[in-house]
């Protein structure tokens, strides 16, 4: 129990520092008439035109901008937000869902065959610029790019190692499983054609 309340209060802190340096960076009093480019919480670039984030919200939309996204992968199940719905529209940006629960428990399947469609269109270099996202961006996320890492020759602890570092405290033994036993091999015909356009 004690430690149930332990965790939370480490959650409720983290969330909180969160906002608070979200808010120093929009109100930055030195930068005023500046438009100021914030990019969405856990921001990192995969490769050469696929990035990783977590949920963009209002704030993040003028760095999204400088992107010049053509398509955004979102692997939730709720509907996206009628604020991201006008950005996409207005930016000509292509939103492609893949509902995978966020399962927090131990033993719950992830859908494999969701991961091999999402990653079908992360690899059509077509869709380029792409980002891909879910809530917090660490876990679904983690396993989309986690297996787009195999399909690229990463070695396992590679793979982990990245995953861990979005993932933090919060990474699951359940999702670097998955991404272990992922077979690539349905995929690799269409992994030619998305590394021979880098650089």
């Amino acid at each position: 129990m004690k430690l149930e309340r332990e965790m939370g209060r480490l959650i409720e802190d983290e969330e909180e520092e969160e906002e608070v340096e979200k808010k120093t960076v929009l109100e930055d009093p030195t930068r005023e008439g500046e438009i100021l480019f914030v990019p969405p919480l856990n921001f990192a670039m995969v490769d050469h035109g696929v990035f990783r984030s977590g949920f963009p919200d209002f704030d993040n939309f003028s760095f999204l901008q400088t992107l010049g996204l053509r398509s955004i992968l979102y692997l939730c199940p709720e509907p996206y937000p009628e604020p991201n719905i006008e950005f996409l529209h207005s930016n000509g940006i292509h939103l492609f869902q893949f509902g995978i629960e966020g399962c927090k428990e131990p033993f719950v399947n992830i859908p494999e065959e969701t991961i091999r469609d999402a990653l079908k269109v992360v690899l059509d270099v077509r869709n380029h610029p792409v980002l891909i996202h879910c809530k917090r961006g660490k876990h679904r996320t983690g396993c989309v790019v986690g297996c787009l890492r195999k399909l690229q020759r990463w070695c396992l602890s590679s793979v982990f190692d990245e995953y861990q570092r979005f993932a933090a405290a919060k990474a699951r033994v359940s999702d670097q499983r998955f991404m272990e036993l992922f077979d690539v091999s349905s995929l690799k015909h269409l992994s030619s054609s998305f590394t021979s356009t880098k650089r």
